[in-house]
């Protein structure tokens, strides 16, 4: 998985893309398995079609060579596409330093839950008009995702030189060695690292959770005050009694809620 502001290529295959709003998600797409022989199958039989179309455009005055060389066109442009999908995927090697590459299947799990909390915070927008500026929001988010990519990298560096590490540690060396005591504080050093770099993710990811949350709650509550605010005018209007204090939540105090979460996302 590769997080980036910019473009990524792909040297071979397909990627699948997700944007969430600067940042672009490019995950590489599983190649589709058809043979040489079954592509050239498919292109067989897309061939009489097109040669009905050929015979068509010239029938109707269009020159022929044009309606051949358009034809042509979308075989090859057919043939391209599926010999493409048929390989493995590999990424070009981002040279842009703001782009995060994940590997590991737990950073890439983190961060794949982030992008659903953060497509759920994305969507209580339109009902927190007037509460919260969508603008400094979506750079508070994207802001967030960014530290989020950067910290998991960084994390999952972690991981692999723990595991060489402990292998050098569980080597056959003396106790006394000095090699061995600097690889022991090194051990240290790393899962001390390694400890400050979850936490700075889980306090991310807590922060997007924790916005989403709020803006959803307040939007249910808003519906709920309104369905008690509609219940109330039409009990009024059959029994003839009239109309008590509204009995809706008041959403007053919610809304320093709602705001606290995204000061929080982003602090």
């Amino acid at each position: 998985m590769v997080v980036s502001a910019y473009p990524i290529k792909a040297r071979s295959g397909r990627l699948r893309r997700t944007r969430t709003g600067t940042l672009t998600e490019f995950v590489p797409r599983p190649p589709s398995g058809r043979s040489r022989e079954e592509r050239m199958t498919y292109l067989a039989r897309l061939a009489l079609p097109l040669v009905l179309v050929t015979a068509v455009l010239s029938a109707f005055g269009m020159n022929w060579w044009l309606a051949v060389a358009a034809c042509t066109s979308v075989a090859a442009l057919v043939w391209r596409r599926q010999a493409r999908a048929a390989q493995p995927a590999a990424l070009a090697v981002p040279r842009d330093p703001g782009s995060r590459v994940l590997w590991t299947e737990p950073e890439r799990a983190a961060f794949e839950g982030a992008l659903v909390a953060s497509r759920r915070v994305r969507r209580t927008w339109p009902a927190l008009a007037g509460m919260i500026d969508p603008v400094l929001a979506d750079r508070s988010l994207n802001r967030a995702l960014d530290e989020l990519a950067e910290t998991l990298a960084r994390r999952q560096e972690l991981r692999r030189l723990r595991a060489e590490l402990a292998a050098v540690r569980e080597a056959d060396i003396p106790v006394d060695s000095p090699a061995r005591s600097a690889v022991a504080e090194q051990c240290e050093r790393a899962d001390e690292s390694w400890r400050e770099a979850g936490a700075a993710a889980n306090r991310i990811l807590r922060s997007i959770d924790t916005a989403a949350r709020a803006g959803e709650s307040f939007i249910r509550e808003r519906q709920v005050a309104a369905t008690a605010r509609y219940a109330e005018r039409t009990l009024a209007r059959v029994t003839g009694a009239p109309a008590v204090t509204e009995s809706g939540p008041e959403l007053a105090d919610r809304t320093e809620a709602v705001i606290a979460a995204y000061r929080d996302l982003a602090a």
